[in-house]
């Protein structure tokens, strides 16, 4: 698991810090495709690649054995893009989180012991899983929370893991990876206890300058963050009701 940044999405947060729509979301462009085309299939493809965890993390927390998971989440994306039903999901009010949750427990309850004697492990899908990394992950997940509440907390922690990556490459691209590192501890902690004299010598900077590099570090990070999340809405959607959403999520013990 990547680092769990709580206080860097608390009230801490302002919405003025980051722009308030990001046009053209994968989600959007994925109800957007009336047909296949290259654009709306590489969507699909990020979008199973990247939020499967949480998805799997669900259905491992419902009871069923890890190979049983592994083949569930698997035929699931399986029969989600060949029977298309991206089409039936609300334009308007399109939550890619909630669409895929209740999507996943309609194909649990009605589908999945059909298609499992019909061809288990059969289909092609879209991504391929890292199926012993998902078990370390859950394994080590000490938070006995409903299913439901598991995937909630292992999507925002999902997105948590985007937005640190992203940030960790926006920096290797300007060649300060190791900025990066003496910086990230910063991001778990509250703004009283962050020692910037040891952030100092480790950026081989003074007091002042780290105090300026941690400040725009947690402000990007919490832009990068709220793209994330943005790019899971439809278009124009409430990005700021879906942060309280994940937020609560991950406050749950």
């Amino acid at each position: 698991m990547g680092l769990v940044m709580m206080p860097a999405v608390s009230s801490e947060s302002s919405s003025s810090d980051a722009p308030r729509s990001f046009p053209n979301t994968r989600w959007s462009v994925v109800l957007a495709a009336q047909q296949s085309s290259p654009e709306s299939a590489a969507a699909l493809e990020v979008l199973c690649h990247v939020y499967w965890y949480p998805l799997y993390a669900y259905v491992r927390r419902c009871g069923q054995s890890p190979q049983d998971a592994q083949d569930l989440t698997q035929e699931f994306f399986c029969r989600l893009l060949e029977k298309r039903w991206f089409e039936d999901a609300d334009r308007e009010k399109g939550r890619l989180r909630t669409f895929l949750i209740v999507a996943l427990k309609n194909f649990m309850s009605n589908e999945w012991r059909r298609a499992s004697a019909q061809r288990r492990g059969g289909g092609t899908a879209p991504a391929q899983f890292d199926t012993a990394f998902a078990e370390s992950r859950f394994a080590a997940d000490s938070h006995a929370l409903a299913p439901d509440e598991t995937f909630d907390r292992q999507w925002a922690l999902t997105l948590l893991d985007l937005t640190v990556n992203r940030l960790r490459d926006e920096f290797a691209a300007v060649g300060k990876p190791g900025d990066f590192e003496a910086l990230k501890t910063c991001l778990l902690a509250e703004r009283g206890a962050i020692e910037y004299a040891t952030v100092a010598r480790q950026l081989g900077v003074n007091e002042g300058a780290a105090r300026v590099a941690v400040h725009r570090l947690r402000k990007r990070f919490r832009e990068i963050y709220r793209e994330e999340i943005s790019q899971t809405l439809a278009d124009g959607a409430d990005v700021d009701a879906e942060l309280r959403h994940l937020a609560a999520a991950l406050a749950r013990q």
